[in-house]
């Protein structure tokens, strides 16, 4: 579950920021995405984000998810700006990095590509209180948390329930919404709602529609 994370004001949020595009990867603010690096551009872009500030934004493609991601793939226009706090080199040239997600941001303009990663200039304004941890309640955690048994049941997902029962509201969110196995426009979704109580009903109308048509499709096969 997410922890406490250093804070950031807004003065301190890059003016350019070089992009990853990335299928199914979801990074919310005041959590940590762990990644590994292994292709040309992206180990350029991670050498440069070292040495100006370690930021760099997560954002997904909108078409089907291929590998790799083409140069000029059509992105979604809100992503987040993480900030690289580990870093390690492997012995066959990979980078392992943890992002901390510090703020969304919608796309101003695209810039030049440099060294074949792509460069964004990001709008953070729409999303000024992801700077802030999010005080806003889960909605009805109970029946959040059923919806996670259920769900978890389905996709044979191991859960930690003391962790789940001790976390806050925020942290379990946040936690649900970039483990879970969801489809990229339900974690594009999950992405720009306003906050954790929206963020919340979100994941619990998702992880019961998946059991609901689960159900359904197993009560159909024995007709």
């Amino acid at each position: 579950m997410s922890g406490g994370t250093r804070r950031f004001e807004s003065d301190s949020l890059p003016e350019t920021l070089p992009i990853f595009p990335l299928t199914g990867a979801l990074l919310l603010p005041h959590a940590r995405l762990p990644l590994n690096i292994f292709e040309p551009r992206y180990l350029s872009m991670v050498t440069a984000a070292l040495g100006q500030g370690r930021f760099m934004g997560m954002i997904q493609p909108k078409k089907a998810p291929s590998d790799p991601v083409p140069d000029d793939a059509a992105v979604y226009e809100t992503g987040c700006a993480g900030r690289i706090t580990s870093f390690a080199e492997t012995d066959d040239g990979r980078f392992l990095i943890t992002l901390l997600g510090v703020c969304r941001f919608r796309i101003a303009r695209e810039l030049d590509r440099v060294a074949g990663y792509r460069r964004i200039v990001p709008n953070f304004a729409p999303f000024a209180s992801d700077l802030d941890h999010d005080s806003g309640a889960a909605g009805d955690r109970k029946r959040l948390v059923r919806a996670v048994r259920g769900y978890f049941a389905l996709r044979s997902i191991d859960g930690d329930w003391n962790a789940i029962n001790e976390a806050s509201d925020e942290a379990l969110v946040t936690s649900l919404a970039m483990i879970c196995p969801f489809e990229p426009r339900e974690k594009q979704a999950l992405l720009e709602c306003g906050g954790v109580t929206e963020r919340a009903a979100l994941l619990t109308a998702l992880m019961e529609m998946a059991v609901h048509e689960a159900e359904a499709t197993a009560r159909a096969g024995k007709h």
